[in-house]
C-alpha cells in the first residue's frame, strides 16, 4: 500500500511542476507515504484493541476530566493539519477507564481524516460505549491550517466543539462545572 501511496505521491509531485528525480525529491514520495500512514493509523486500530480491557471497577460517581490532551488531525476537505487539544470528562458507573486510554481514544479518531465536529462527537459516543458513564463531554479546541495557510488566513482563529452526553446534558450545574475546571490554569 504504502509503495502505491508514494508512487501517487511522485505524480502529484510532477503535477505540481517539480522534477522527482531532484536530489532533495528523491525520497520524498516515499517520506510523504510512511508520513501519511502514521498521520491516519486510526484506521487500522479499533476501539477495543486500544482500551484493550482497562475498564476498573471502582465506587466513584463523581466527575472524571482528563484536560489539554494534545491532538493532531487532518482535515478531510483539504488533508492540512489541525491541532489543537481535548478535554474529557465522564462520571463512572461503577467502572473508570484506564487514564492513558483516555488520550488513546483521542488519538484513535483524530487520526483519522476528519473534521472537528464529528471528531469532538465520536470521542464522546467511543468513552461512553465503553464505561457506560451516567456522562460524558467532550470539548476540543483547535487551529485549522487549512484556514490558517489558505483561503482567509486568519492567524489566531480557534475553532470550539463540544458533545455533552446523558448527565452533562441534562444537568446545567454538570455542564457548568465541568466548563469551569477545564478552564483552569
Amino acid at each position: 500500500m504504502k509503495d502505491k501511496m508514494a508512487e501517487h505521491f511522485r505524480e502529484i509531485i510532477i503535477d505540481l511542476g517539480e522534477d522527482p528525480n531532484r536530489e532533495g525529491l528523491l525520497d520524498t514520495p516515499k517520506r510523504a507515504a510512511k508520513a501519511m500512514s502514521y498521520l491516519c493509523q486510526g484506521y487500522a486500530l479499533s476501539l477495543e484493541d486500544v482500551v484493550s480491557g482497562a475498564l476498573f471497577a471502582s465506587d466513584t460517581d463523581e466527575m472524571v476530566i482528563v484536560r489539554d490532551i494534545e491532538l493532531y488531525s487532518l482535515c478531510e476537505h483539504h488533508l492540512l493539519p489541525f491541532i489543537g487539544k481535548a478535554h474529557v470528562a465522564y462520571m463512572p458507573t461503577g467502572k473508570v477507564l484506564g487514564l492513558s486510554k483516555v488520550a488513546r481514544i483521542v488519538d484513535l479518531f483524530a487520526r483519522r481524516l476528519q473534521i472537528q465536529e464529528d471528531l469532538t462527537k465520536q470521542i464522546a459516543n467511543a468513552v461512553h460505549s465503553i464505561t457506560q458513564a451516567a456522562g460524558v463531554a467532550v470539548v476540543i479546541e483547535a487551529k485549522h491550517m487549512c484556514m490558517m495557510m489558505r483561503g482567509v488566513e486568519k492567524q489566531n482563529s480557534v475553532m470550539t466543539t463540544s458533545v455533552m452526553l446523558g448527565a452533562f446534558r441534562e444537568s446545567a450545574n454538570s455542564r457548568q462545572e465541568f466548563l469551569q475546571l477545564i478552564r483552569r490554569k
